[in-house]
């Protein structure tokens, strides 16, 4: 039993991680009811955000949660992505080259931006700036990283922002642009959501992500407890084993979990340090995004997606969370996901052939 306990809690005690939870739910309650984009998300990690960085006590603990719970819920997204997937996918993606070859081109140059803003405007040294500049690939960054004696605090921030800055603009820039919240209740639901679920139903859906996800890990799939789940469940519909998706309600629970889960990551920061790195990565978020909006202009047409969907497909967000907002604005979140696999992967090769290059005077 102990060693059971050890195991789910890792190292924190159940009432800080409880209040932790409470808090980001309160949060979440807050951002939906104010209109927040992707409201329950947003609310939930900011509040916890707050909260950790200003570090505030919670029953004699910093905001804290275990972070493999939030490894519990994502697959519940790839299932979900999964029963969107059409009948017609092989016919859809073949008109998605021209945006998933730009990919190629578009890692790159993002990283290459965000690594001369880091050097420039932050005086980051160059193997912190490297592997913080890189647009994808986020546990990877940092093991490659400690590995070439990068400043650890500072690329686990630069990192951490990258994602989180893209969770917080790119919904504000949409509703901005459409004129209504993303992420309301009715936003969340998925194809097949309002399908009755049988005991058949939910057995398949959650085979699709348990199996999903340990198949995934063990042949080594990027974002495995995304992509697995995602792969098994896209074959479960496309067979005709089932025709169910994960009901809303389970979506928004999966947001509160994730947002309480990011927010806790702010706890221990030195302010003046994470002050700068907001700076920089508010500047390196904005020219990535920049750089989408150039290419979902020119190739929107082609790939018969909204402009919308294709910078969302380009933002240097996590995977799960660029697919919530996916699922939360109607738009084709088996487009967005293929795009960000192929990312991830990219960003860690495109990396690891750069390395050569890496500069080791300071100064240069």
């Amino acid at each position: 039993m102990a060693s059971w306990r050890t195991g789910l809690m890792r190292g924190h005690r159940l009432p800080p991680v409880l209040a932790t939870f409470a808090l980001g739910a309160a949060g979440g309650l807050a951002g939906w009811a104010v209109g927040l984009p992707l409201g329950v998300l947003l609310g939930a990690m900011l509040t916890v955000a707050v909260a950790a960085a200003t570090r505030v006590h919670l029953l004699g603990a910093l905001p804290g949660v275990p972070q493999h719970w939030r490894n519990a819920f994502i697959p519940i997204i790839g299932v979900a992505i999964g029963a969107s997937f059409p009948s017609d996918f092989l016919g859809q993606a073949l008109h998605w080259w021209p945006t998933v070859l730009a990919v190629f081109a578009f890692v790159p140059l993002a990283h290459w931006v965000s690594y001369h803003i880091y050097r420039r405007l932050g005086r980051i040294d160059p193997p912190t700036a490297f592997f913080s500049a890189m647009p994808g690939g986020f546990i990877e960054a940092l093991d490659m990283g400690e590995a070439r004696g990068a400043e650890m605090q500072m690329l686990v921030m630069l990192q951490f922002l990258r994602l989180i800055l893209c969770i917080v603009l790119v919904p504000l820039l949409f509703s901005l642009v459409t004129g209504h919240a993303v992420g309301s209740g009715s936003g969340s639901a998925m194809p097949g959501a309002d399908v009755t679920l049988t005991l058949r139903d939910v057995a398949i859906l959650t085979a699709s992500g348990v199996l999903g996800y340990l198949g995934a890990q063990r042949l080594g799939l990027p974002a495995a407890v995304l992509s697995g789940p995602l792969l098994l469940s896209a074959l479960a519909h496309a067979s005709g084993l089932t025709a169910a998706a994960p009901p809303g309600w389970m979506i928004v629970l999966t947001q509160w979990v994730v947002g309480t889960s990011l927010g806790t990551r702010f706890a221990g920061l030195e302010p003046r340090r994470l002050w700068l790195a907001m700076r920089l990565s508010v500047v390196a978020i904005a020219a990535s995004l920049l750089l989408a909006l150039g290419i979902a202009l020119l190739l929107s047409g082609p790939v018969s997606e909204p402009a919308s969907a294709v910078i969302l497909a380009f933002a240097p967000g996590g995977i799960s969370e660029m697919a919530l907002v996916a699922i939360s604005l109607h738009l084709s979140a088996v487009y967005v996901t293929l795009h960000h696999l192929v990312r991830i992967v990219l960003a860690v090769l495109v990396a690891r052939a750069a390395l050569r290059f890496l500069p080791k005077d300071p100064l240069t």
